[in-house]
């Protein structure tokens, strides 16, 4: 199904891996895997033919459906439903035939008359594509991704970010493609559409390539894992499950310690050996050919995996501001008619801590982005109060400036930071050497939450609104962001799937949406949680 030779691929003047090569059959469930950064997404957008590989080639036989970290396919005027159904070429026909049927009631019998010619065509060639049957399978796809119908009639601009992606997602779970390659396909989704997804994932036929730091995930559907090592620029491919996968790389590791041991021990005892030698002009000869024998067991040898490194993250010493720095009052939010919800009020007090929970589609990005002056309210008005200065992180990235470098979005998110300042702090957060002059737009959606958290240190912010920022992060750097959530003096309101993330910030208050109901936060909460 896919066939990969030799590949290499560049970010710039970095390359990220070189002699690739593997195949892809039907039935195989690939595990893509390797620290954030290592070149995954760069990967799977090369495989998907987004972007062209430095050398090698590769092939393909039939459709592959890619669902990228962060969607924006699309006519933003399209229905939801519209776009799930062409995946098989269904949608626009299906919009044809209900735009004829009206038409046949036209008055002008020439109008009613085309109208029912066009009717019929449309519905043969709907039969032809699977028609109703194929229908009521989007639909089924579409209801345990939980995309209820007043979402589907919706147009996708107005959509959520979480609602596009998975409607990306339906579109391609729907597709029948013969190839998938799922660039974190859990993100926004909640538990039952979670447990749902591993068990589509483990019946499908055709061949899948997943990235998730969904452990559940990958334990239960993969056969096969690539392991994309960015110390060695080259992968390693087990074609085992899982749990033997786990077992295996550590064994691995072992061995490529002791072999490097024992090499570095006789090149040594070599070189010493040389050393001797050399001061005989008898002896040379033998000299020379020791260390060349040294040279060529070191040359043989894997380099050593570093450590691998975790970004430092702390939230930055919030800048002093009045007792209530952000108020909010009778926001309201519609969508034509479709009303997401109205008279919301919120005082954000100094230092105080607000998760807002909701289910998918209640508003909880919408106010976020209404309180952090990007979208406007309908109703009602946001009051800034004394010295606030807001921090957002944008679950789509948003404030990233994707045609600028990562260092110039960095001196831009605080005017008063010097350039060296900037590098430091991008340090900190793994952004080293040539890095800090990539184009943001390449950067995958580690980097970029990485990025947008950076950007967020040096704001001196004193109300951070955070919407989904364990998004896209391996548990390493998770773990990090919920140490700094709990330990960050300021002022907090939260969106989150994350149970973790929720339980760090240790908040006062919660919001439920779209109700803008709000009570003092207690355990119970928790459970809602996975349904946000």
């Amino acid at each position: 199904m896919l066939n990969v030779q030799d590949l290499e691929i560049r970010v710039g003047a970095r390359v990220l891996m070189e002699g690739v090569s593997f195949r892809v059959a039907s039935g195989d469930k690939i595990g893509l895997v390797g620290r954030n950064g290592a070149g995954k997404t760069t990967l799977t957008k090369t495989l998907a033919g987004e972007t062209n590989p430095t050398k090698g080639s590769i092939s393909h036989s039939g459709e592959i459906g890619y669902l990228p970290q962060d969607p924006r396919a699309g006519d933003p005027t399209m229905l939801a439903r519209t776009r799930i159904l062409d995946a098989r070429g269904l949608g626009t026909i299906a919009l044809g035939m209900h735009e004829s049927s009206l038409a046949m009631a036209d008055p002008d019998p020439k109008i009613s008359a085309a109208a029912m010619k066009k009717y019929g065509r449309l519905t043969d060639e709907f039969n032809g594509l699977g028609g109703y049957s194929a229908e009521a399978e989007a639909a089924s796809i579409a209801s345990n991704l939980k995309l209820p119908d007043h979402i589907l009639d919706q147009a996708l601009s107005t959509l959520s970010g979480g609602q596009r992606r998975r409607i990306e997602l339906a579109r391609i779970l729907f597709s029948a493609a013969e190839m998938m390659i799922l660039d974190e396909p859990t993100n926004h989704l909640d538990a039952d559409s979670v447990a749902w997804l591993r068990e589509f994932v483990k019946n499908y036929k055709g061949g899948v390539i997943i990235i998730s730091h969904d452990i559940e995930l990958v334990g239960e559907t993969v056969n096969r894992v690539f392991y994309l090592d960015a110390n060695r620029m080259m992968i390693d491919i087990y074609n085992m499950n899982w749990k033997n996968y786990l077992l295996q790389r550590t064994a691995d590791a072992d061995r490529r310690k002791k072999e490097r041991s024992n090499a570095e021990k006789k090149a040594s005892t070599l070189q010493l050996q040389a050393a001797k030698f050399g001061a005989k002009a008898s002896k040379a000869a033998a000299a020379h050919q020791m260390v060349a024998r040294a040279e060529k067991l070191l040359s043989g040898l894997d380099a050593v995996r570093a450590v691998e490194r975790v970004a430092k993250l702390r939230f930055p010493e919030p800048a002093p501001c009045g007792r209530t720095p952000l108020m909010a009052k009778d926001l309201s939010k519609s969508y034509g008619s479709l009303e997401i919800f109205t008279a919301v009020d919120l005082a954000i007090d100094r230092g105080s801590k607000v998760v807002i929970l909701g289910l998918n589609g209640a508003g909880k990005t919408t106010l976020l982005r209404m309180l952090a002056g990007v979208d406007k309210s309908d109703t009602g008005s946001i009051e800034p109060g004394h010295g606030l200065r807001i921090g957002y992180y944008a679950q789509e990235h948003e404030t990233i400036d994707v045609k600028r470098s990562v260092l110039e979005n960095m001196v831009s998110s605080s005017p008063s930071i010097t350039e060296m300042e900037a590098r430091r702090v991008l340090g900190s957060f793994l952004f080293t050497g040539d890095d800090s002059n990539k184009p943001a737009g390449v950067l995958s959606g580690g980097e970029k939450t990485r990025l947008a958290l950076a950007m967020i240190v040096v704001s001196g912010a004193n109300v951070l609104l955070l919407d989904e920022p364990t998004n896209n992060l391996d548990p390493a750097s998770r773990e990090e962001i919920l140490d700094a959530l709990a330990h960050y003096a300021g002022a907090v309101v939260l969106v989150s799937h994350d149970e973790g993330a929720v339980q760090a910030l240790n908040p006062e208050r919660v919001l439920i949406m779209p109700e803008g109901t709000e009570d003092h936060w207690n355990k119970d909460y928790l459970d809602l949680i996975e349904l946000s």
